[in-house]
Order: structure tokens, then sequence, then C-alpha cells
């Protein structure tokens, strides 16, 4: 019973100080689809030419986290600043299943998990922005505020929010 205790107290450390070392994250919605991660900035110098540029190379990784098939038509990747981007047509994310959501142009694939924004134009910033992802009805699905400085250790320009 001792040895029960001294566990139960030791995990419950542990689990404050994991807690306590996570960086402080937006409010946790109740949805199925959360943001992955984002590549916030495109591996080389940005270059928005449709022929030439690297906006595919710019993504953002919308997850299925629950126990059923859930379809992204609806749903609305927003910017800080008002850039948005709606899933217009039916793309069913089976559960564990992700969608890159790419800018430039391209043929969406369920088979690729690829959605691509059909828009040249980078949508995120290279220094700091905020992403928000809505439900089709409007509720607010996640959101994640991000800073190159603070959130980008390793200077990629990826980041990971969800596993």
């Amino acid at each position: 019973m001792r040895i029960r205790s001294v566990l139960a107290a030791g995990a419950t450390a542990a689990a404050v100080a994991v807690v306590a070392a996570a960086p402080a994250q937006a409010t946790e919605y109740s949805s199925a689809l959360k943001i992955k991660g984002v590549q916030y900035d495109a591996p080389g110098r940005d270059s928005n030419s449709c022929t030439k540029g690297n906006t595919k190379d710019e993504y953002l990784t919308v997850k299925n986290y629950s126990r059923t098939t859930v379809n992204l038509k609806g749903y609305v990747v927003k910017d800080a600043t008002g850039n948005r981007f709606t899933f217009r047509s039916n793309h069913y994310l089976e559960p564990g299943d992700y969608v890159n959501l790419r800018g430039g142009r391209g043929t969406d694939s369920d088979a690729k998990n690829v959605v691509y924004r059909q828009n040249c134009n980078f949508i995120w910033n290279n220094d700091k922005d905020t992403i928000y992802l809505y439900k089709p009805s409007g509720a607010r699905a996640d959101v994640h505020s991000y800073t190159k400085s603070r959130d980008d250790r390793d200077g990629n320009g990826y980041i990971k929010y969800h596993g």
C-alpha cells in the first residue's frame, strides 16, 4: 500500500512539473479537428510566384483526433489579419488522419492528404502570427499564436502543437 502512495505522489509531482514546464497555450477547444502543426516559413527564399515560387512549401496540418470520420467541408482557417481559407469541397478525415493545407495551386488529393489554397500568396507571417480553425457552425475549433523567437527553437520554420 505504501508503494502505491509513493508512486501516486511521484506521478502527481511529475505531472505538475510537466504542466509547469509546458509553454502557455490557448484555450483547449472541444473539437475533433485540431491544428497539428504549421510550416509557417517555407524553406528557402520566399517567392510567391505561381510558377517558380515556394508557397507550396508553406502548410498547415489539421488532424482528426476523434474516433469518428469528420468532413472538412465548411471548416475555415484564418490568420491574425483576416486572411482566410474555407474548405469548400468534401474531404473526409478518418480517425487519426490528417490533411496538409498548402499554399500555391495544385490538385486536392485524399490519397496524398493535401488540399491547396489555390492562392500563391503566403498566409503565415515568418515572425509571428495567430492561426484560427473554425467549425462550419462558426464556433472556434482551435487557435494557436506563435513567434519565431519563442516557438521555433531549432529555426526550421515548423512548429508542432498537437501530437
